[in-house]
């Protein structure tokens, strides 16, 4: 599990340094939310974790790689069951608007 602490010194309240451990190893990053930097490298630590379980592989770099590709996998399907639905609500509301419009000048050539 990865593990998080907030450097003591901070210039910048925009840009908190927190420490955090993924499989083991310690990185100091930088960003606006600490928590969320915690959960992301959470995230990241336990998908190491899971395919290091999962396969034989001890080299940290081959599993990095085998994990990025797992959360890119992830990515991708979530962001393709969202556009459909997306697309369509896009494509009706154009039609929408188009058959707004017709009506509107329809009612203009009329009064």
């Amino acid at each position: 599990m990865a593990t998080a602490t907030k450097d003591p010194i901070v210039k910048d309240a925009q840009n908190a340094s927190v420490r955090v451990e993924i499989f083991d190893q310690a990185y100091n990053l930088r960003g606006s939310d600490p928590e969320y930097i915690l959960k992301l490298a959470d995230y990241v630590d336990s998908k190491m974790r899971a395919v290091a379980a999962a396969t034989n592989t001890i080299d940290t770099v081959r599993l990095a790689v085998l994990a990025a590709l797992n959360i890119a996998d992830e990515y991708h399907l979530i962001k393709k069951n969202q556009n459909p639905g997306t697309t369509d609500y896009r494509k009706r509301t154009h039609q929408l608007v188009n058959a707004l419009d017709e009506i509107l000048q329809d009612d203009r050539r009329a009064g």
